[in-house]
Formats: C-alpha cells, structure tokens, sequence
C-alpha cells in the first residue's frame, strides 16, 4: 500500500506518469475508472480549490466523496499517545483511521501546522498518524508539503514550455501581513529540483530559508541531475534570466510561533511584491502563485492579469492531477 504524502518519496518517473495521465484525463474528464470508490476528505483547515477539486475529481471519475471536518460535523480527534483524553477530543486517530478505512478506499488530510513549536509541527505528525493507523491509501491535501499542488505547477509549466529541464525557476519569498505556511514553498522547492531545473531560492534575509529538510533534498535532486540550487537575497540578481518566477509568503522559522518579534522587519519587506519590473528582468519569464493570493500585496494585476501568468492554469491542473493520483493508488 503506497501513501502520497510528499513527492520526495516518489521518483520523477512515476511523478511524470502522473501528470502524462492527468492530462490525458483533462481531455478525457469522465471515466468510471473508480466506480462505487468512495473518498474520505477530512479538512482541518479551510480550502477552496483542495475541498472543490477532490470532491469533484471522484465524481467524475463514478465514485463519491464523504466531507469530514472535525471539530464541526465530527468529533474532535486525539493524536497523543498513550494520552488520558479529558480534554476537548472525543475520538483518537487510532480508531478514526481505522474506521474510515472500513468504509472509504482512500483518505485524505489536510492539516496546516499549530503555529507554536517547529520542531513539533515538521513531524506531520497529524497526516503521519493517519497513514501509521489507516488500512487504505492516505493523501496529503496540504500539511507542511502540498504534493498536489506541485503536480498541478509541473503539469501547467510543462503545458507552457515543453521539457522545463536546465530552466531558471525562482521561487520568490513575497511579503504577506501574516506569518504563513512554509508548505508550498517547500513542495515548490521540491517538484522544481526533482524536475531538472536550476532553483533560486529569493527571500530577504537567511532567516527565511526553508527547513534544512527541504533544503537538503532540493540539493540531493539538483546535484543529481546537474543542476544547481540557489540561496539569494539580492531581487535583481535572482529575477535575471528567469525562466519562471513562483510566489509565495512564509514566515521566518527562527520566529515560528513568536509573530509579533518576526513583524517589524517582515514590514520593511514589502518591496519583495512581484511587479512588472522585476518580471521584465527575466526571460519573457512566466509567473505562477498556489492561490489565493492578495493582489497588490504579493503580486500587481499587471502580472497577475498578464499573459505570461499560469494560476488559473495550475488551479485548474488539481482537479486533473488529482484524479490521476486517485486512480493510480486505487488500480496499481
């Protein structure tokens, strides 16, 4: 039983299968490949595109979707072990999962981190105890990586460019009022380096690199294939002769969980929005972002709006990849 937590467990091969399929799959939309299949979604935290494209992706593909968000429409869940639970939850994940995997043939989480403790939160521990405790496939909806949403990006670069191998991809720290998650950017980190493109990694200061998790594996995957992995602060440099240009906020991991220290000089940062300026120093460069994303804060309506901007692609390209990764864990 294979679990889609994060691509770094999955090879560039049977990732590009993957997108090959999905793209086979946005022309061909409806097929009963996962007849009577039903789908566990359980969010812990908001979603538009995750919720909407998962739910949708098992329709068309003839199964069905069950919505699950504890602590509203179900019990709380415990994660603790050995734990004596009188608190707040009512259910522990050892039974959760177990149960669900009676009823569902696949279960996916998304869990965004507390907030409070980095070394905590880098475990995953809640999307961990569910693939430790199910009996079916679990899939990452977003925790600290969104695989999915990589699959999506790849897919819409690939659409644009063809083979995105030895291309110059930026992923850009943008200023953003609140201290986000590092989940995207890790997984932009991932898919870009995994995928034979020379990374830049733009952000203010070295206080916002990502985990040296992330990192390490972008450097393995770059030194792999023979391609280079980049630490800039320097926004001109890092825009020159980029061949893609990828925004995302996050906070600064050595303030993790203490915002109100990282604020005041995350404020000065604010010249990190993506503009026309910065993008005409690139190579005719395209600019993607995961959504949702704060206009004029992260990135102007010049750029967003422009030709050269794949969201609404890469938005669009989860429903797809989605089904195609669906379908591989339930039929191979």
């Amino acid at each position: 039983m294979k679990h889609f937590l994060t691509t770094a467990d999955w090879s560039r091969e049977v990732l590009q299968q993957l997108i090959d399929d999905a793209r086979a799959l946005k022309a061909s939309p409806l097929q009963a490949r996962l007849k009577n299949k039903t789908i566990a979604l359980i969010f812990f935290n908001p979603s538009l595109r995750t919720r909407s494209s998962f739910d949708i992706g098992i329709y068309q593909l003839g199964g069905h979707a069950v919505v699950l968000e504890p602590g509203k429409g179900s019990w709380p869940i415990e994660f603790e072990m050995g734990v004596t639970m009188d608190a707040d939850p009512e259910e522990h994940v050892r039974e959760a999962a177990r149960v669900l995997s009676r009823y569902c043939d696949l279960i996916a989480v998304r869990a965004f981190p507390k907030f409070v403790d980095w070394s905590v939160d880098r475990q995953d521990r809640v999307i961990r105890s569910f693939a430790e405790h199910a009996t079916v496939p679990v899939i990452n909806m977003e925790t600290i990586t969104h695989p999915c949403q990589e699959l999506a990006l790849m897919m819409a670069l690939q659409e644009r460019m063809g083979s995105v191998d030895g291309k110059k991809f930026v992923l850009t720290w943008t200023y953003h009022p609140k201290p986000l998650n590092t989940a995207v950017a890790n997984s932009g980190l991932l898919i870009a380096s995994k995928f034979g493109m020379d990374v830049t990694l733009l952000c203010p200061t070295p206080e916002y690199v990502l985990d040296e998790r992330y990192m390490n594996h972008a450097r393995e995957f770059t030194s792999a294939q023979g391609r280079s992995l980049t630490i800039s602060h320097n926004i001109e440099e890092a825009y020159s002769g980029a061949d893609v240009v990828y925004a995302k906020s996050w906070g600064a991991l050595p303030y993790f969980g203490r915002f109100e220290e990282e604020q005041p000089g995350r404020d000065a940062y604010k010249h990190f929005i993506v503009d026309a300026q910065k993008m005409a120093l690139t190579n005719n460069g395209l600019f993607s972002h995961c959504l949702p994303c704060r206009r004029n804060v992260k990135v102007t309506d010049e750029v967003i709006d422009s030709p050269n901007s794949l969201v609404i692609e890469e938005a669009e390209n989860r429903l797809h990849v989605q089904k195609a990764l669906m379908s591989h864990l339930l039929t191979t």
